[in-house]
């Protein structure tokens, strides 16, 4: 059982939700990720998605994309990404850890080495934007091979057919883009939200975690009690941006929000 599966396994007996903050690696600076890392496992993160900056992010919105523009300014790349993952994980061998990111990097360094980077890096998921489940067998080979688990995007007009393809590809959880458009924006529409995941359900045996406006313990607390995981970006960055002279505050407004969510969700 992978470290992702065992860890929604080990939440469900336990009545909770995965908590799922996802930070840009190398933003504000490269040395700044992992120490940011350990302190949201300490304030509650049941797993991390760690953005792999990138010139184009077409799903991202301002707060992400000015993210990776910041980290790219430290020459974060790829290969930096996963020695961040790797750091990370001499000292934590049991939060899951997700790398997210777009396609043109993972092809520039070829499927087969990508994976087995990935791998030795300690990473348990990859999630790429821009491969649709249609086109991703010969790297979903290369990664489950090497017990590495596929994550696939949904849509709000995702159909039936495709979200079973997914269950089919992917493994880990399901992400559910929970708004049409990119990241951070508003107007979370929970009534629609939760309508989609009785769809998504129908379809597949695998957890689902919602993402795109969750943005408080509020929302957290609500989306919580629809899927079986809460992505929080947007709203984490945004303290990074406020901060980015004196980023130790940074860490504490970050610490401070998802221990908001974190006992929202609970509670």
């Amino acid at each position: 059982m992978s470290r992702l599966a065992a860890t929604f396994s080990e939440l469900a007996q336990k009545g909770r939700k995965a908590l799922i903050p996802f930070v840009t690696a190398g933003d504000p600076h490269p040395q700044f990720t992992v120490p940011l890392m350990h302190a949201m496992v300490g304030a509650g993160a049941d797993i991390i998605e760690l953005g792999v900056p990138f010139s184009d992010p077409m799903a991202d919105g301002p707060v992400i994309q000015r993210a990776s523009e910041r980290a790219l300014a430290h020459h974060q790349s790829l290969r930096t990404t996963l020695a961040i993952a790797a750091e990370f994980r001499k000292t934590n061998g049991h939060t899951p850890i997700v790398i997210m990111g777009y396609l043109n990097p993972v092809e520039v360094m070829g499927y087969e080495q990508f994976a087995q980077a990935v791998h030795a890096a300690g990473i348990d998921g990859v999630l790429t934007v821009d491969l649709p489940p249609e086109e991703a067998q010969a790297c979903v080979e290369q990664l489950k091979s090497r017990d590495i688990d596929p994550i696939f995007l949904l849509a709000p007009n995702s159909s039936a057919a495709r979200i079973a393809s997914m269950d089919t590809v992917g493994a880990g959880y399901l992400y559910y883009v929970s708004l049409k458009g990119v990241t951070g924006a508003a107007h979370l529409n929970v009534a629609e939200v939760e309508a989609k995941l009785a769809e998504i359900r129908a379809n597949t045996t695998l957890p689902i975690a919602v993402g795109f406006g969750v943005k408080d313990a509020q929302t957290a607390k609500t989306i919580a009690q629809l899927g079986d995981g809460v992505v929080v970006g947007s709203a984490l960055i945004r303290e990074i941006e406020a901060n980015l002279h004196n980023p130790p505050q940074a860490k504490e407004a970050i610490i401070e929000l998802l221990t908001a969510m974190r006992l929202a969700m609970d509670n």
